[in-house]
């Protein structure tokens, strides 16, 4: 049985803990940020832990999560 690859694309958006959990940075940062309000922009900075059923999705692809 051959080993299963790593989705590349995946591991470079995505970050595993040592618990397990799974952050990425949210959504809607790269441009259009002049009108956003800033408590949106600065919350938008910090990591996010993925949802559970998610989180379930991308263990096939991540093979060492």
């Amino acid at each position: 049985m051959p080993k299963i690859k790593t989705k590349k694309a995946l591991a470079k958006r995505v970050k595993v803990t040592k618990s397990g959990k799974i952050l990425y940075s949210p959504a809607g940062r790269r441009h259009l940020t002049g009108w956003k309000d800033s408590k949106r922009a600065r919350q938008l900075r910090k990591k996010q832990t993925m949802n559970k059923p998610d989180t379930q999705g991308i263990r096939f692809a991540l093979p060492y999560a």
